[in-house]
């Protein structure tokens, strides 16, 4: 699965963040050259300044996310899908964290939020085919286990599942 924004990406944030672009170009060039402590400081001297700032506190999220600090950036999305709950994106990033800490009902349900709200959000889209595999996968394996019998068909759905997410996992 993949956030809305990846790291490369945070710079197209720009074009739709006019209140804080300075903050976040500067941030971004800092981010892009290698020097991520840096960015996320800038970033959050700019959201002390302004705690409200919606492009900011999803910078923050996403800088949070490529770093490795899925905590940090859930609580980041979390909040943001409770003060705009409105807008895809943060449920998006919110599902990817879920579908990483292997919560996938949590992702699923936070996907299809995002789709209610865009439907046409490619991105959710496809997070959500991901989840949905990793889920048919779980309920395969959950189906062979409960079986009195082994299944000839049902190891075959589970191979041919398997193979599936090993490819999804590639493509990452």
């Amino acid at each position: 699965m993949r956030p809305r924004f990846p790291s490369l990406v945070l710079l197209a944030l720009l074009a739709w963040m006019p209140a804080r672009a300075d903050d976040l170009a500067s941030a971004q060039r800092l981010w892009l050259a290698g020097q991520r402590p840096q960015a996320v400081e800038q970033v959050e001297q700019a959201l002390a300044r302004t705690p409200d700032d919606l492009q900011l506190r999803f910078a923050m999220g996403v800088m949070r996310m490529e770093l490795g600090e899925r905590a940090q950036a859930r609580g980041i999305f979390a909040r943001l899908t409770e003060d705009f709950p409105d807008l895809a994106d943060p449920y998006n990033n919110l599902a990817v964290l879920h579908a990483a800490a292997g919560e996938l009902d949590e992702a699923r349900a936070a996907l299809e939020q995002a789709l209610r709200l865009q439907p046409e959000h490619a991105q959710a889209q496809e997070n959500l085919g991901d989840v949905l595999t990793r889920l048919a996968l779980r309920a395969y394996q959950r189906a062979q286990k409960a079986a009195l019998a082994p299944s000839d068909a049902l190891l075959g759905k589970i191979s041919r599942t398997l193979a599936l997410t090993a490819h999804l996992n590639k493509t990452r």
